[in-house]
């Protein structure tokens, strides 16, 4: 049970940092502010050390981790060309990133209550993912 439950907490985290990195990499182009580019370049770097800690778990499980929803993954690119197309500014890319933050955080604290047998390790990454999405949130409000 602790094994299957890790496995499943760690696949949840690859595929929600998968997205929160082709997310970023969706607006940084548009990004005009140099602050704003900084935090998220910065926040990107944090998730790929923590994706890295994360293959490195699910390589010792021999599990290939998860990719994010396809359907998900698309409509998240729908709306953000959508919502860039009719008005291109750091204010309306710190909305959508805003957005993806709070459904990050509240799908990973879902996935923490549901796998509640995942060892610590996994429980601590997801734990530090949490607090980097929340601290992306509060740091770009000042782009709102």
């Amino acid at each position: 049970m602790i094994e299957q439950d890790t496995i499943k907490l760690l696949r949840e985290c690859d595929a929600g940092i998968k997205m929160g990195i082709a997310s970023i990499d969706d607006v940084l182009d548009h990004v005009t502010s140099e602050n704003f580019c900084k935090k998220l370049t910065d926040c990107k770097e944090e998730h790929e050390q923590l994706q890295g800690e994360i293959q490195k778990l699910l390589d010792k499980y021999q599990d290939d981790g998860k990719n994010p929803n396809p359907i998900a993954k698309g409509m998240s690119w729908m709306k953000t060309n959508m919502k860039l197309g009719m008005e291109e500014s750091d204010a309306t890319i710190a909305d959508l990133m805003t957005d993806g933050c709070n459904m990050g955080v509240k799908s990973l604290n879902k996935y923490l209550n549901q796998y509640k047998a995942a060892d610590e390790t996994s429980k601590d990454i997801t734990k530090r993912l949490i607090k980097l999405e929340e601290q992306l949130a509060i740091d770009i409000r000042q782009f709102l």
